[in-house]
């Protein structure tokens, strides 16, 4: 499964009882956007340091999927036929490409893409 960039966050969170589990997934992993977005946000600076090294331990201790050409074009036909963000058309592309479920609290941003399974922690329904 690919973790979307917010699940990431929240399994870092020392009180997460939703998210965390999916990090020992044997098969969680994450785009290699997904590191950009979880370890080069704006407020990165301001967390305290035991947060920032969570953050890290998570990052790598999941498979990266690193953007290829196959993702790349994948996420350009996506932002093509829908209105997605960059990140989110790769997160999803990587997704695809690799045949994964997504994990995401996102889901509205991954509505209606054909082929893409979405897990949400949050919705009790999962």
């Amino acid at each position: 499964m690919i973790l979307d960039s917010n699940i990431v966050i929240y399994a870092a969170e020392p009180s997460d009882f939703r998210c965390a589990r999916f990090i020992e997934f044997e098969n969680a992993a994450i785009a290699s956007v997904t590191r950009i977005e979880v370890l080069g946000f704006p407020g990165y600076d301001s967390l305290a340091i035991d947060r920032k090294q969570r953050l890290h331990e998570i990052v790598a201790g999941l498979l990266e999927i690193k953007l290829d050409d196959v993702i790349t074009e994948r996420a350009i036909d996506l932002r093509r036929q829908k209105r997605l963000r960059l990140a989110d058309a790769i997160i999803a592309a990587t997704a695809l490409v690799s045949n994964l479920d997504l994990v995401t609290r996102n889901v509205a941003d991954f509505k209606n893409i054909a082929g893409l399974y979405v897990i949400n922690p949050f919705d009790d329904r999962d």
